[in-house]
């Protein structure tokens, strides 16, 4: 550790103690932060219809506080947006940060207070390095630059009162100056809006830095990567970045683009870290580098309840369960509450605990990115796995793909139609094909089953895409950079079928 380290490090030693604390904690916890919220907006119009000041624990609050989803709170969000306070929380909430989800088009405008900035979003980054401290006492960290990949909405004004942007965008707008000493590249460059414009400014100011660590969504910091050693003629990222140890990653599934990172950096070297930070709030860190599951971080202002997914579609309000509740290896939608004006808000995102106390998890996949038209219930988390499996098994590599339901009314069967951009192809489509229908039949027992004997589901069908489909895709949808990225899964064939039509 080198001395500029080494002196810094000690700041964060407190909070190491207290996360390794955690395990036996996280019902205590969880108790505070939840009666912490309802305290503090008790007074707002929210708090009042539903009787925040009378609920005594969890049974009220599930009781009295309905489940919302986007639309529900959208018509309170759109008041708060035009300068009201105490609606969802007692504050005048100045930023959102713009989603438009994943399968949905529309804008929505998450919240995002001074709390939940600070206590969630912040709290997390610094914890994300304390962790990285403990695990790698060697580090040279804060003695060479960290390089930034945002996304491509920089903050504007949605009208007098308030400003919008991605997240990214808009935790760098507000990031304390002291954190600049050590980030690149510079603020007017990671808010600048149109993406390859902006890609190659990062490149032309970061080759000659000394970066240490990157962060970034997997798919797109690939791009910049390949920008940099196509300017710089290098093969690896190391003849250009030699000091590079670390990648905090999140946004996407990194198993399928593992493969090209290894490529890119070889040597073993390289330090991966996960980080699950949404515009919602920041929920869960990798603080084990031999396990990928992630720590559930519960005093971050956030109250958690789970869905068990056989519940989901159940009419009303759904069951809901506490995280003292969840079991190891059960699919969960998540449900939040928030220091963001968020009550019992279904964010859209599917985990499934791994162990608990302390309560680890995997990040399973969205509750509208599935496939189920056969009974089969693949998840993205059996897809990524598969495509990563049937890549090692082949030797092909994958940058892109998804995949949809084919109905066959010939024979009353049906198959799953899987377009692929492959940065290296393999042998054989077929070969590919197997391996990955042998790997989600290991995977996941449901799929299995229809697959035997070709029941009702027949082998996978793998249709090459043209290079840079994905890409072009979401340069016309003007959503290149930042989180976006094209849904992996469909139970309908709407975006196939389009990505399909272009694929010449």
């Amino acid at each position: 550790m080198d001395i500029i380290t080494k002196t810094i490090a000690p700041i964060f030693s407190a909070r190491q103690r207290q996360i390794e604390s955690f395990g036996q904690q996280m019902a205590d916890i969880q108790h505070r932060q939840l009666l912490q919220l309802l305290r503090t907006a008790g007074n707002t119009e929210w708090g009042r219809k539903y009787g925040f000041r009378d609920i005594a624990g969890y049974a009220d609050f599930r009781e009295r506080v309905p489940v919302s989803v986007y639309e529900s709170l959208q018509p309170f969000i759109e008041r708060m947006i035009n300068g009201e306070k105490n609606i969802l929380w007692p504050s005048v909430v100045r930023w959102y940060a713009k989603s438009s989800g994943t399968t949905n088009d529309r804008s929505k405008y998450i919240p995002v207070t001074c709390e939940i900035l600070g206590k969630c979003h912040y709290q997390g980054g610094f914890d994300t390095v304390a962790l990285y401290l403990r695990n790698n006492p060697e580090t040279r960290f804060f003695s060479k630059k960290g390089l930034i990949l945002g996304g491509s909405h920089s903050p504007s004004a949605i009208n007098g009162k308030a400003h919008c942007g991605d997240l990214s965008a808009v935790l760098l707008q507000n990031l304390n100056p002291l954190v600049n000493l050590i980030r690149v590249p510079c603020r007017k460059i990671i808010l600048m809006d149109e993406w390859e414009s902006k890609i190659n400014a990062i490149v032309e100011s970061t080759l000659s830095r000394d970066i240490a660590s990157i962060s970034g969504i997997p798919s797109w910091m690939l791009v910049l990567i390949k920008a940099v050693l196509e300017r710089a003629g290098k093969e690896t990222i190391y003849e250009v970045w030699p000091n590079l140890e670390v990648f905090f990653h999140g946004g996407v599934g990194f198993e399928p683009y593992r493969a090209q990172y290894e490529k890119l950096l070889p040597d073993g070297r390289m330090h991966y870290m996960e980080t699950y930070n949404a515009s919602e709030g920041f929920f869960g860190i990798q603080d084990d580098p031999a396990d990928k599951s992630l720590l559930l971080m519960p005093d971050y202002g956030i109250f958690y309840e789970f869905i068990p997914m056989s519940e989901l579609s159940a009419s009303g309000n759904p069951k809901t369960i506490p995280l003292e509740d969840v079991r190891v290896d059960e699919n969960y939608a998540m449900v939040i509450s928030t220091a963001g004006g968020l009550w019992r808000y279904l964010i859209g995102d599917t985990v499934r605990f791994t162990s608990l106390f302390p309560h680890k998890f995997t990040i399973t996949g969205r509750t509208k990115l599935f496939i189920n038209a056969f009974g089969e219930e693949l998840m993205i988390d059996n897809a990524e796995k598969g495509i990563h499996r049937a890549c090692r098994e082949t030797g092909a590599t994958v940058r892109a793909y998804t995949a949809a339901p084919l109905f066959i009314l010939e024979s009353g069967k049906g198959r799953h139609q899987w377009l692929i951009e492959f940065e290296k192809p393999p042998q054989s489509l077929d070969g590919f094909a197997t391996a990955l229908d042998r790997a989600l039949k290991q995977l996941n027992s449901d799929y299995d089953a229809k697959r035997y004997k070709g029941i009702s589901l027949l082998k996978p069908e793998i249709i090459p895409a043209r290079e840079n489909l994905f890409y072009d895709w979401l340069k016309e949808q003007g959503k290149l950079g930042g989180q976006h990225k094209v849904p992996c899964l469909s139970n309908s064939r709407d975006l196939i079928d389009k990505l399909l039509a272009r694929n010449s």
